[in-house]
This record gives C-alpha cells, structure tokens and sequence, in this order.
C-alpha cells in the first residue's frame, strides 16, 4: 500500500515538475476559439483575477499571447439578472478591446428576447473597456429587460476592467 501511494505521488510530482496542466474540454476550447479564432493554443485558467490566455504561436508552440478570456461570475459574483447571474465568457485583446462575449448560462424568464439572441453578445464585440457602457446609449436597451441588460452590460464593464487593471500594462488601461 505504500508503495502504490509512493508510486503515485511520485507521478504527480513529476507532473507538476514537468510543468504539465489539465487541458481544457472541448467546449471550453470551442468557446475560447470563439473568442479568437487566430489563437492556436490557450493556457488552463490561473492567476488573480482568474482567466485564459489566448496564444498565437507556430508548430504547436504557446507563441506570443494575444488576450484573455474570463468568467463574468467569477469576477462579479454578486452581479444579478432579474433572477440569477448570467454567465458570460469575455474575450478581451491586449489592448482592452472586448473580442466577443458568450452567455453560458442565465435563468431570465425573458431570456429569449434579451440576454439569449446573438445581438446581444455581438454589441461588445469592438467594444474598448474605456467605452460609456450604458444602456439606451452605446448598448441597446430592451424593454421588459432593462434589469437583465444592465446587470448583464455592468457585469461585462466592470470585470473586463478589473483584467485590464490587472494584467494589461497601463497604457492599454
């Protein structure tokens, strides 16, 4: 029994020596490719605040990375549709332009006419995280989903800000 333990931690620890790390499932991966379709490779989720990095690189190489990708929920907790959080994959370049958002998951009632249609997500693509953000102004407003779209567009704003703050050098921000 001890040395199959022995045998194991010895493996795990070659693992972490060698550098190794989980790699991402195929949605995930198929998401992020969303996000950058030029991309070649993308790194497991680390770091503070929590996110992907998107790689461009040759032969299968990590290259040179060319942006991040983030959960709304995991940098927002607190952030609330009319009946839950949304979801929210962001992908931002290196110089805090937003290159996409995909919801993932909400429990709007009115999902289907606010957060769930394509144009919704598609508004932030382009967008520069020193934008206004506001709703009725440079995003569009939906009725009977005002609380939804501006919880969905603060969730959006404030945790592309705080990666920028955080990970972009300060020109970018």
């Amino acid at each position: 029994m001890r040395l199959a333990l022995l045998a194991v931690l010895v493996v795990v620890a070659a693992d972490v020596l060698a550098g190794l790390q989980p790699s991402l499932d195929a949605k995930l991966q198929a998401q992020l490719l969303q996000l950058f379709p030029q991309a070649t490779s993308f790194s497991p989720k680390s770091g503070d605040p929590p996110h992907y990095k998107a790689y461009i690189g040759a032969g299968g190489q990590a290259g040179t990375a060319v942006g991040f990708a983030f959960w709304t929920t995991e940098l927002e907790p607190l952030e609330r549709g009319y009946d839950g959080p949304i979801k929210m994959l962001v992908g931002m370049d290196l110089k805090g332009i937003l290159t996409g958002v995909i919801v993932v998951e909400h429990h709007e009632p009115y999902g289907s006419f606010s957060v769930e249609p394509p144009r919704c997500a598609d508004q932030f693509r382009g967008k520069n995280i020193r934008d206004p953000f506001k709703v009725g102004s440079d995003i569009y407003a939906v009725s009977r989903a005002s609380i939804t779209i501006t919880s969905a567009t603060r969730a959006v704003k404030n945790s592309a800000r705080r990666v920028a703050r955080l990970l972009l050098p300060p020109p970018a921000f």
